[in-house]
């Protein structure tokens, strides 16, 4: 059985229809007065003007329509000529026994899936992460996951930023260092490139010694090859470590050396298409359109010392990927403040036909700032490492858990286990439950609470049904048909049923907040549920088995939920 609410609003579209009305004035949505409807539909109200009648009238006319629907308890119309839809126990019931023996708990998959590459987190080598790199990892990680689940074929790409002058300045870093390449470490190359950075910007002759650097690795100069193969080994090692502590995980370490050796020929082709113009010694793509409201600046392909750009870069890259995956869509989960420059590099590669009009896609996000409203920063003012965020967040996890006398029993190590997926589901879910377009501010301490909209209460809940269930077992209590009788079992089975409907906003709308909306509130509703309903304690055993399978759908619900969002679940607490 499809969703409720697909099965409902076909069944009212159709009764439209057969009034001559639009069919799409059927759309069903949930009740906004859940105290007074499970689903509603407004659209007589835009039929009345198509048809030149009283809306109540068409309202009524649907409804005539509608009789005798099994999956109906009542039909009522309100107000002007709202439609309020009551489901049938019956009906209800079936659907959460359908969810309940679904290992996908009634997601379905899209019609036509697509191979899908997300571009995302951004790390650069030579350079721990900073708290800067949190919103990208977090947010790519989970519509990859989201994709994925949906049924698309994803790839997820780090792009890895290895390629260009900040080569050039650590292998003449490196060099003055006096240093072997096993004496080469993730530490010394953080040591070393911030004093390479700051010496040339101030001594131009070193920096003319990391530009020819840079060149002669470009040119193939075998001793320089060897110094970067080790800068990336030891930054992707450490870098896989932290974001593998994060729950990010990724498919593609593309980085931009590989997209390098196919701009000599892109350049080329560019030229030869009449896309490649001189402008003041540099060459560029004019990008604006008619229409624009305002003027985008041309993309800067060659700069007028020779070199190729950033934008450059980005330009092969997808074509190196159009050769590599032929994907039908590929998804730039970055900040939002380079919106124009993805802008301009998609323009271009819709200009040169490297992609289909429409394929490239800039998944922008704000901010997370600290309490002054500004972009999150040390109290010296600096740039937090995202290693010294995560073990802020993990001793604030500790500190929750023994405030609430919570792992107390565990062995040490599952504790720091525990500590850690409670540090991670604070961080996670504190951002993914904003839609990602707006900035927040990072507060720790309600973050880590266990109680209100945060990670930890969700975790804490999905361990509370675990235990539910490892006593049922001890009890031999078995799980069975799910009868849904109380308001408490009605508005959980509702929620499961709406799984399916966040998914799908979530995955139109490249924006995990509706997962994170639909698992709290599945929370929630569980909460209530088993405050009203004695579980193991029930007055008989179908009532004991039926709700048995209500909390077992929930828990496997609310952790595919979790999962989507990057946030693992711990056995106990």
């Amino acid at each position: 059985m499809s969703d409720l609410k697909r099965v409902l609003g076909e069944a009212v579209q159709a009764a439209f229809a057969s009034l001559d009305l639009p069919a799409e004035l059927g759309r069903v949505t949930a009740s906004d007065r859940p105290d007074l409807a499970d689903f509603q539909c407004n659209g007589a109200l835009a039929a009345a003007k198509v048809a030149g009648k009283p809306p109540r009238e068409i309202a009524q006319a649907v409804l005539a329509k509608l009789e005798g629907r099994p999956e109906l308890e009542t039909v009522e119309i309100a107000g002007p000529g709202f439609l309020n839809f009551r489901v049938s126990a019956d009906t209800l019931s079936a659907r959460a026994n359908d969810i309940a023996i679904d290992p996908r708990t009634g997601a379905e998959t899209v019609e036509q899936p697509r191979r899908v590459i997300v571009d995302y987190a951004g790390p650069n080598v030579a350079k721990p992460m900073h708290v800067g790199h949190l919103r990208a990892s977090i947010i790519g990680e989970s519509i990859k996951r989201l994709y994925r689940f949906r049924g698309d074929e994803v790839w997820g790409d780090a792009h890895f930023g290895d390629w260009g002058f900040q080569m050039g300045l650590l292998i003449v870093a490196v060099t003055d260092d006096g240093l072997s390449l096993d004496e080469v470490d993730l530490p010394t190359l953080d040591r070393l490139y911030p004093m390479a950075a700051a010496k040339a910007k101030e001594d131009p002759a070193y920096r003319d010694r990391a530009r020819k650097a840079t060149a002669e690795l470009q040119g193939g100069n075998p001793e320089y090859r060897a110094m970067w193969a080790r800068f990336v080994e030891v930054s992707r090692v450490a870098l896989e470590r932290e974001f593998h502590a994060l729950g990010v995980d990724f498919d593609l370490w593309k980085g931009e050396s590989d997209a390098d050796p196919l701009i000599p020929e892109m350049i080329a082709e560019l030229e030869k298409k009449g896309l490649l113009v001189e402008d003041q010694g540099a060459r560029i793509v004019r990008v604006t359109r008619e229409g624009d409201k305002r003027e985008l600046p041309p993309l800067l392909v060659v700069s007028s010392e020779g070199s190729a750009m950033y934008g450059t870069t980005d330009l092969a890259t997808i074509l190196d990927r159009r050769q590599s995956f032929d994907p039908d869509l590929i998804l730039y989960v970055v900040d939002q403040r380079q919106a124009d420059h993805f802008e301009q590099v998609f323009r271009a590669a819709y200009l040169a036909r490297y992609v289909k009009e429409g394929s490239l896609e800039h998944i922008g996000f704000g901010t997370m700032n600290g309490p002054d409203g500004k972009p999150f920063k040390t109290r010296e003012g600096g740039v937090l490492k995202l290693h010294d965020l995560i073990e802020m967040t993990r001793a604030k996890a500790r500190e929750r858990l023994h405030e609430a006398d919570l792992g107390s029993e565990l062995p040490p190590e599952e504790f720091e286990e525990t500590a850690h997926k409670v540090a991670v589901a604070a961080l996670k879910f504190a951002d993914l439950s904003n839609f990602r377009g707006t900035s927040y501010v990072f507060d720790l301490e309600r973050f880590s609470s266990f109680e209100g909209k945060t990670g930890p209460y969700l975790l804490y809940q999905a361990v509370r049904v675990k235990s539910l269930l490892r006593k049922a077992d001890e009890a031999a209590a078995e799980a069975g048909r799910i009868v849904v009788r109380e308001a408490a079992e009605r508005d959980l089975a509702l929620l499961l049923d709406a799984f399916d409907t966040a998914l799908a906003e979530a995955y139109d709308k490249k924006a995990p907040n509706f997962i994170a909306d639909h698992a709290y509130r599945l929370a929630q509703a569980f909460s209530k549920f088993y405050a009203a309903c004695p579980i193991l304690q029930a007055p008989d055993e179908e009532t004991r088995a039926s709700r048995l399978s209500l909390a077992r759908a929930t828990l496997s619900q609310l952790e595919l939920a979790l999962d989507l969002l990057g946030i693992a679940t711990p056995e106990r607490m």
